[in-house]
C-alpha cells in the first residue's frame, strides 16, 4: 500500500510560481510511474503531467508545456511539479497519483493509476 501526500499549494499571483511536492510512503517508490492531475470546480479531472519510473521520460498536457516541469527524487520518495507563469486557467485541486506497472501505459488516463493523494489547492489571483 502506497500513501501519497501532496503539499505546496497556495495562493499566487498570475505569472507567479509554485512548487508542489508529493511525498510517498509504503511500497517501492522507484517502481511506480507517477502523475499529476487537477480538478477545477465544476470540471472533470484532467491530466497535467506524468513521469516514468527512472525520471528519464516526462509527459505534459499541451496547456502546461514550457511552464510546468515534473521531476522526481527516488532517493527521497518525492515527486515535484514546478509551476511557472501561472495563469487564470490553472487554479484547481492538484492530485498526485502512482501507477504500478511497466512498459507503455496510458499516462493520461486517471483510471489506470493505483494510488492517489488527497490533493492540494492552487489558487491564482489577478
Amino acid at each position: 500500500q502506497v500513501q501519497l501526500v501532496e503539499s505546496g499549494g497556495g495562493l499566487v499571483q498570475a505569472g507567479g510560481s509554485l512548487r508542489l511536492s508529493c511525498k510517498a510512503s509504503g511500497g517501492t517508490f522507484s517502481t511506480y510511474a507517477l502523475g499529476w492531475f487537477r480538478q477545477a470546480p465544476g470540471k472533470e479531472r484532467e491530466f497535467v503531467a506524468a513521469i516514468r519510473q527512472d525520471g528519464g521520460v516526462a509527459y505534459y498536457q499541451d496547456s502546461v508545456k514550457g511552464r510546468f516541469t515534473i521531476s522526481r527524487d527516488n532517493a527521497e520518495n518525492t515527486m515535484y511539479l514546478q509551476m511557472n507563469s501561472l495563469k487564470h486557467e490553472d487554479p484547481a485541486v492538484y492530485y498526485c497519483a502512482a501507477y504500478y506497472g511497466s512498459g507503455i501505459f496510458d499516462y493520461r488516463s486517471g483510471g489506470i493509476y493505483d494510488y492517489w493523494g488527497q490533493g492540494t489547492q492552487v489558487t491564482v489571483s489577478s
